[in-house]
């Protein structure tokens, strides 16, 4: 599977060991670590991850989200909270297949033990997970929780389920018929120059643009756009500060 998993500011070695150990049970190998709180190879860890010491070596650490998900074109954000403005969250079973599938790169993204994922962590995620669980004790510990969605995805990988939502498209199927989408750093790039545009022409207001910059990503990422899409996208802004600056 081409799928990394990203724990952000992870705090515990002992969880650090124990995600690399339930990674190569379910198959997956590449673990991205963003501003760890912790050594990954400290005895600790090693001891916990058992035979799994390679997915902990062979481990990236980088120093912001952006960089651990460079190369993706999918990203799922995990939360046990709703957003500020109205999120769908799905569990692990209904959205985890969407980051299947031979063409794609694709990143599934966790927060830390003691905070989960800030909104503007979340902001990086085209689909939101919450797994179920009892409300008497409704935490889960970090390792638990990529646990249950490293088996989901691997439950999901063995029998090529297929994601046919209006908003997903059909992303195990014909190859022909894969959605591929654009890099996310592509997407953060449009996102960027949106907002200087509209910063620009006054439709957005210092003081109210991280919350109307929220609504429009969960719109972009309904649209699943590909890479020419963005790039026609961004070639209308920079026409558009063209007008603007020539209109003087």
């Amino acid at each position: 599977m081409g799928i990394r998993i990203v724990l952000v500011e992870p705090a515990g070695a002992l969880n650090v060991g124990s995600i690399a150990r339930v990674m190569k049970n379910m198959g997956l190998t590449e673990l991205v670590l963003v501003n760890p709180q912790c050594d990954r190879l400290s005895k600790e860890a090693i001891r916990m991850a058992v035979h799994a010491r390679d997915v902990l070596e062979k481990s990236l650490v980088v120093d912001s989200l952006a960089v651990a998900l460079e190369g993706c074109q999918r990203a799922i954000a995990t939360t046990a909270r709703t957003r500020g403005i109205p999120t769908k969250l799905e569990s692990p079973r209904t959205a985890l297949p969407w980051l299947l599938g031979e063409k794609l790169n694709s990143a599934l993204i966790f927060g830390s033990e003691a905070r989960g994922l800030s909104n503007q962590e979340l902001n990086y995620g085209q689909r939101f997970v919450r797994i179920p669980s009892s409300g008497v004790y409704p935490s889960l510990n970090l390792a638990q929780a990529v646990a249950i969605c490293a088996y989901e995805l691997y439950q999901a990988s063995l029998s090529q389920e297929i994601d046919n939502s209006q908003n997903y498209g059909n992303l195990q199927g014909d190859k022909s018929d894969t959605v591929i989408n654009a890099p996310i750093e592509a997407l953060e790039a449009y996102y960027q120059d949106l907002e200087t545009v509209l910063l620009d022409i006054g439709y957005l207001y210092p003081h109210t643009v991280k919350a109307r910059m929220e609504k429009f990503r969960r719109l972009y990422n309904k649209a699943n756009l590909n890479q020419d899409e963005v790039s026609m996208l961004r070639g209308i802004l920079r026409q558009i500060k063209w007008a603007m600056s020539n209109s003087q």
